[in-house]
Protein backbone atom coordinates (compact mmCIF):
# COMPACT_ATOMS: atom_id res chain seq x y z
CA UNK A 1 0.00 0.00 0.00
CA UNK A 2 1.72 3.27 -1.06
CA UNK A 3 1.12 6.45 0.74
CA UNK A 4 -0.79 8.08 -1.86
CA UNK A 5 -3.64 5.24 -1.61
CA UNK A 6 -3.48 5.56 1.99
CA UNK A 7 -3.91 9.54 1.72
CA UNK A 8 -6.72 8.81 -0.40
CA UNK A 9 -8.76 6.68 1.00
CA UNK A 10 -8.20 8.46 4.65
CA UNK A 11 -9.69 11.82 2.79
CA UNK A 12 -12.20 10.18 1.41
CA UNK A 13 -13.24 8.44 4.50
CA UNK A 14 -12.95 12.07 6.26
CA UNK A 15 -15.04 13.35 3.59
CA UNK A 16 -17.76 10.97 4.25
CA UNK A 17 -17.84 11.48 7.55
CA UNK A 18 -19.99 14.46 7.90
CA UNK A 19 -22.71 12.13 6.11
CA UNK A 20 -23.01 9.84 8.97
CA UNK A 21 -25.71 11.61 10.10
CA UNK A 22 -27.58 9.55 12.49
CA UNK A 23 -24.75 8.65 14.92
CA UNK A 24 -22.77 11.78 16.45
CA UNK A 25 -19.31 11.21 17.05
CA UNK A 26 -19.82 11.16 20.76
CA UNK A 27 -21.64 7.51 20.06
CA UNK A 28 -18.85 6.38 18.25
CA UNK A 29 -16.48 6.94 21.45
CA UNK A 30 -15.18 10.72 21.68
CA UNK A 31 -15.32 12.35 24.68
CA UNK A 32 -17.03 15.80 24.19
CA UNK A 33 -15.13 19.04 25.57
CA UNK A 34 -16.51 20.99 28.11
CA UNK A 35 -16.35 24.14 26.39
CA UNK A 36 -18.78 22.30 23.37
CA UNK A 37 -21.18 21.17 26.07
CA UNK A 38 -24.50 22.99 27.14
CA UNK A 39 -25.13 23.86 30.95
CA UNK A 40 -27.55 21.22 30.61
CA UNK A 41 -25.37 18.28 28.93
CA UNK A 42 -22.91 19.09 31.58
CA UNK A 43 -24.40 18.60 34.37
CA UNK A 44 -24.79 15.09 33.37
CA UNK A 45 -21.31 14.67 34.04
CA UNK A 46 -19.47 14.89 37.68
CA UNK A 47 -17.09 18.12 38.19
CA UNK A 48 -13.79 15.55 38.08
CA UNK A 49 -15.12 14.20 34.75
CA UNK A 50 -15.44 17.77 33.27
CA UNK A 51 -12.04 18.72 34.45
CA UNK A 52 -10.29 15.35 33.33
CA UNK A 53 -11.92 16.37 29.96
CA UNK A 54 -10.75 19.77 29.61
CA UNK A 55 -7.30 18.88 30.71
CA UNK A 56 -7.05 16.64 27.37
CA UNK A 57 -4.05 18.61 25.29
CA UNK A 58 -5.00 20.29 21.86
CA UNK A 59 -3.08 17.93 20.14
CA UNK A 60 -4.62 14.45 21.54
CA UNK A 61 -7.81 16.22 21.41
CA UNK A 62 -7.56 17.15 17.59
CA UNK A 63 -6.15 13.25 17.10
CA UNK A 64 -9.22 12.01 18.69
CA UNK A 65 -11.85 14.15 16.51
CA UNK A 66 -9.29 13.13 13.85
CA UNK A 67 -9.95 9.73 14.12
CA UNK A 68 -13.45 9.51 15.31
CA UNK A 69 -14.56 11.20 12.06
CA UNK A 70 -12.30 8.10 10.02
CA UNK A 71 -14.53 5.86 11.97
CA UNK A 72 -17.83 7.76 10.98
CA UNK A 73 -16.97 7.92 6.99
CA UNK A 74 -15.73 4.22 7.50
CA UNK A 75 -19.16 2.96 8.42
CA UNK A 76 -20.75 5.36 6.07
CA UNK A 77 -18.02 3.40 2.86
CA UNK A 78 -18.67 0.39 4.41
CA UNK A 79 -22.42 0.56 4.20
CA UNK A 80 -22.49 0.74 0.37
CA UNK A 81 -19.90 -2.00 -0.08
CA UNK A 82 -21.89 -4.12 2.23
CA UNK A 83 -24.90 -3.79 -0.10
CA UNK A 84 -22.73 -4.35 -3.98
CA UNK A 85 -21.60 -7.62 -2.43
CA UNK A 86 -24.65 -8.46 -1.05
CA UNK A 87 -26.49 -8.55 -4.80
CA UNK A 88 -22.87 -9.80 -6.13
CA UNK A 89 -23.76 -12.62 -3.59
CA UNK A 90 -27.67 -12.49 -4.91
CA UNK A 91 -26.41 -12.69 -8.60
CA UNK A 92 -24.25 -15.75 -8.18
CA UNK A 93 -26.67 -17.69 -6.13
CA UNK A 94 -29.15 -17.27 -9.08
CA UNK A 95 -26.79 -18.82 -11.22
CA UNK A 96 -26.50 -22.00 -8.85
CA UNK A 97 -28.71 -25.32 -9.45
CA UNK A 98 -28.00 -26.26 -5.81
CA UNK A 99 -26.88 -24.41 -2.57
CA UNK A 100 -23.57 -25.66 -0.74
CA UNK A 101 -22.10 -24.51 2.38
CA UNK A 102 -19.13 -24.39 0.15
CA UNK A 103 -21.14 -21.61 -1.65
CA UNK A 104 -21.04 -19.60 1.05
CA UNK A 105 -18.13 -20.11 2.69
CA UNK A 106 -16.74 -18.64 -1.05
CA UNK A 107 -19.63 -15.86 -1.06
CA UNK A 108 -18.66 -11.81 -0.35
CA UNK A 109 -21.08 -11.48 2.88
CA UNK A 110 -23.15 -14.34 3.64
CA UNK A 111 -20.16 -16.20 4.56
CA UNK A 112 -20.18 -14.17 7.75
CA UNK A 113 -23.44 -14.99 9.03
CA UNK A 114 -24.05 -17.59 10.98
CA UNK A 115 -22.59 -21.24 9.51
CA UNK A 116 -24.16 -23.77 10.66
CA UNK A 117 -27.43 -22.19 8.52
CA UNK A 118 -25.36 -21.65 5.56
CA UNK A 119 -27.68 -24.45 3.57
CA UNK A 120 -30.75 -21.78 3.99
CA UNK A 121 -28.91 -18.83 2.22
CA UNK A 122 -30.72 -19.17 -0.65
CA UNK A 123 -31.94 -16.60 -3.25
CA UNK A 124 -34.97 -15.60 -1.26
CA UNK A 125 -33.44 -15.68 2.06
CA UNK A 126 -30.60 -13.12 0.57
CA UNK A 127 -33.31 -10.92 -0.85
CA UNK A 128 -34.91 -10.62 2.34
CA UNK A 129 -31.80 -9.95 3.66
CA UNK A 130 -30.47 -7.31 1.34
CA UNK A 131 -34.08 -5.48 2.64
CA UNK A 132 -33.45 -5.30 6.16
CA UNK A 133 -29.03 -4.78 5.73
CA UNK A 134 -30.79 -1.18 3.80
CA UNK A 135 -32.67 -0.34 6.30
CA UNK A 136 -29.86 -1.03 8.75
CA UNK A 137 -28.08 1.66 6.77
CA UNK A 138 -30.23 3.92 6.52
CA UNK A 139 -30.71 4.33 10.58
CA UNK A 140 -27.16 5.80 9.82
CA UNK A 141 -28.47 8.53 8.28
CA UNK A 142 -32.08 8.79 9.77
CA UNK A 143 -30.88 8.84 13.12
CA UNK A 144 -29.98 5.42 14.82
CA UNK A 145 -32.40 2.73 16.37
CA UNK A 146 -31.66 -0.63 17.34
CA UNK A 147 -32.23 -3.49 15.07
CA UNK A 148 -35.75 -4.71 15.14
CA UNK A 149 -35.18 -8.46 14.67
CA UNK A 150 -31.96 -10.69 14.59
CA UNK A 151 -31.66 -10.56 10.82
CA UNK A 152 -30.78 -6.83 11.53
CA UNK A 153 -28.43 -7.63 14.47
CA UNK A 154 -26.72 -9.78 11.87
CA UNK A 155 -26.38 -7.51 9.14
CA UNK A 156 -24.95 -5.05 11.55
CA UNK A 157 -22.28 -7.44 12.22
CA UNK A 158 -21.52 -7.71 8.82
CA UNK A 159 -20.99 -3.97 8.10
CA UNK A 160 -18.43 -4.31 10.71
CA UNK A 161 -16.72 -7.09 9.40
CA UNK A 162 -16.75 -5.03 6.15
CA UNK A 163 -15.27 -2.12 8.03
CA UNK A 164 -12.43 -4.15 9.57
CA UNK A 165 -11.39 -5.02 6.33
CA UNK A 166 -11.13 -2.00 5.06
CA UNK A 167 -9.53 -0.85 8.16
CA UNK A 168 -7.25 -3.90 7.40
CA UNK A 169 -6.08 -3.32 3.64
CA UNK A 170 -5.57 0.70 4.50
CA UNK A 171 -4.13 0.12 8.03
CA UNK A 172 -6.45 3.02 8.91
CA UNK A 173 -5.82 4.68 12.36
CA UNK A 174 -8.77 4.19 14.43
CA UNK A 175 -9.79 4.61 18.27
CA UNK A 176 -8.15 2.03 19.94
CA UNK A 177 -11.23 -0.67 20.33
CA UNK A 178 -13.22 1.21 18.08
CA UNK A 179 -15.58 -2.05 17.24
CA UNK A 180 -16.24 -3.12 20.86
CA UNK A 181 -17.60 0.75 21.33
CA UNK A 182 -19.27 0.46 18.26
CA UNK A 183 -20.75 -2.64 19.24
CA UNK A 184 -21.69 -1.70 22.55
CA UNK A 185 -23.44 1.28 20.81
CA UNK A 186 -25.48 -0.60 17.76
CA UNK A 187 -25.73 -4.14 19.12
CA UNK A 188 -26.67 -3.54 22.84
CA UNK A 189 -27.92 -6.53 24.88
CA UNK A 190 -28.09 -8.32 21.21
CA UNK A 191 -28.93 -11.78 21.26
CA UNK A 192 -27.30 -12.32 18.07
CA UNK A 193 -23.62 -13.37 18.97
CA UNK A 194 -25.17 -16.41 20.31
CA UNK A 195 -25.83 -18.01 16.87
CA UNK A 196 -21.97 -18.28 16.60
CA UNK A 197 -21.20 -19.88 19.46
CA UNK A 198 -19.95 -23.85 18.81
CA UNK A 199 -22.32 -24.58 21.50
CA UNK A 200 -25.63 -23.28 20.68
CA UNK A 201 -26.39 -27.01 20.85
CA UNK A 202 -26.17 -26.68 24.93
CA UNK A 203 -28.60 -23.45 24.80
CA UNK A 204 -32.00 -25.61 22.96
CA UNK A 205 -33.49 -24.76 26.20
CA UNK A 206 -33.26 -20.72 26.30
CA UNK A 207 -32.07 -19.83 22.28
CA UNK A 208 -35.92 -21.09 20.53
CA UNK A 209 -36.04 -17.24 19.74
CA UNK A 210 -32.45 -18.12 17.88
CA UNK A 211 -34.65 -20.05 15.76
CA UNK A 212 -33.90 -19.67 11.99
CA UNK A 213 -37.59 -19.24 11.23
CA UNK A 214 -37.57 -16.20 14.11
CA UNK A 215 -34.33 -14.53 12.29
CA UNK A 216 -37.08 -11.73 10.26
CA UNK A 217 -39.31 -11.51 13.12
CA UNK A 218 -39.87 -8.60 15.39
CA UNK A 219 -38.40 -8.56 18.77
CA UNK A 220 -41.10 -6.67 20.18
CA UNK A 221 -44.48 -5.01 19.07
CA UNK A 222 -42.96 -2.00 18.61
CA UNK A 223 -40.17 -3.25 16.30
CA UNK A 224 -39.79 -2.58 13.16
CA UNK A 225 -39.08 -5.00 9.93
CA UNK A 226 -39.47 -3.99 6.52
CA UNK A 227 -42.85 -5.66 5.30
CA UNK A 228 -40.68 -7.57 2.68
CA UNK A 229 -38.40 -9.16 4.79
CA UNK A 230 -41.54 -10.05 7.14
CA UNK A 231 -42.88 -12.16 4.20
Amino acid sequence: MSADEEDDITEELLADAGKLTGLSLELLGLDPHPDDMTDEQRLQFDPEDLEEMAAVPPEERQKSVLQTRLLAGLLWNSSSILLDQLFRDLGTLSELETLTPADIAGSSVLTSLPPQFAARYDQKFTQKFIVVAADVTAALVRGWTAPGCLAAELAVRCLLDQAEITEEIYELDLPEDWRADVEEVLLEDADSEALYSDSLDDLEDDAGHLDFEHWFTPFAPGDTVPPYARA
